[in-house]
């Protein structure tokens, strides 16, 4: 029995033709395998190597390397929050454990019991002027305090049609540079 359904591996074959190399789909067709599955299985890296006609150990080297791919189940809701030297000054290890308590986390796997979140410390999300922050559900959220961990959690144990939107840094775009003619 196949653990990625017929049209994933369909989407993860077609892949290798918008690159110039087949390896190039391996990071795309991860996170599609991933995407339907929830975390990376042997079963769906080896089917993802076979769809690409790659080397299993190659494609078990490129999921194992990086931290995006999971190879454990992980929550319905993932918290990365960022415990680099800005978020730890300015209180992430706080934050951290507030949230652990919050989604009732305590064991190695940081999946909560009923499966609805999970949370991993990663090294940096490169905002370090926002700290303490975190990724949650695909958005970023800065300056956390644990009442907007609260409020997080919250929202998504009974989600309403409007849950608090991430917030963005205003960021100034760059000066565009006029070249001097060669006189």
């Amino acid at each position: 029995m196949s653990a990625l359904s017929p049209h994933v591996i369909e989407e993860i074959k077609a892949l290798p033709a918008r690159y110039p190399q087949p390896r190039s789909a391996v990071m795309p067709a991860l996170d599609l395998a991933q995407e339907e599955l929830g975390s990376l299985t042997p079963e769906a890296m080896s089917e993802v190597a076979d769809a690409l006609m790659l080397d299993p150990g190659y494609v078990e080297g490129v999921a194992t390397f990086y931290t995006l791919f999971h190879l454990q189940p992980v929550g319905k809701h993932r918290f990365y929050v960022c415990t680099n030297l800005s978020c730890m000054l300015r209180g992430a290890s706080d934050i951290v454990e507030h949230l652990k308590k919050q989604i009732d986390v305590d064991d190695p796997t940081h999946v909560s019991p009923d499966g609805l979140f999970s949370f991993e410390e990663v090294e940096c999300l490169g905002a370090c002027e926002y700290a303490p922050m975190m990724r949650l559900d695909h958005h970023y959220f800065y300056d956390l305090t644990p009442e907007k961990i609260d409020q997080l959690v919250a929202e998504r144990k009974s989600p309403s049609p409007a849950p608090q939107e991430a917030i963005k840094p205003a960021v100034k775009p760059r000066a565009v540079r006029k070249k001097k003619a060669d006189a």
